[in-house]
């Protein structure tokens, strides 16, 4: 059975920092290129980070510069470093294999940033 669990989540202050982890379980990362996802309140799911199997990380624009993804294989976990937190991240982060012939998703973990 395949589990992935993220944690890291908390309330920050704008300008604040976060690190999330994505534990993965009955699955071997290391082959999988992975990802991290948010979704705020009454929008949808938007990916913000993917990395591949070899560890090369893509961020999209609008926060590449503030967020930072890696993995460590040995541990089967991907990371992700969130700096220079905005209100607009307020969302639930989930991590994923990011394949399209996988469909694991992990339960998610809550950032709120808020003064």
């Amino acid at each position: 059975q395949v589990r992935l669990v993220e944690s890291g989540g908390g309330l920050v202050q704008p300008g604040g920092s976060l690190r999330l982890s994505c534990v993965a379980s009955g699955i071997d990362i290391a082959s999988y290129a992975m990802a991290w996802h948010r979704q705020a309140p009454g929008k949808e799911r938007e990916l913000v980070a993917t990395i591949g199997s070899r560890g090369t990380p893509d961020i999209p624009y609008f926060v590449k510069g503030r967020f930072t993804i890696s993995r460590d294989n040995a541990k089967n976990t991907v990371y992700l470093q969130m700096n220079n937190l905005k209100p607009e991240d307020t969302a639930v982060y989930y991590c994923n294999v990011a394949s399209p012939y996988l469909n694991y998703w992990g339960q998610g973990t809550q950032v709120a940033v808020s003064s």
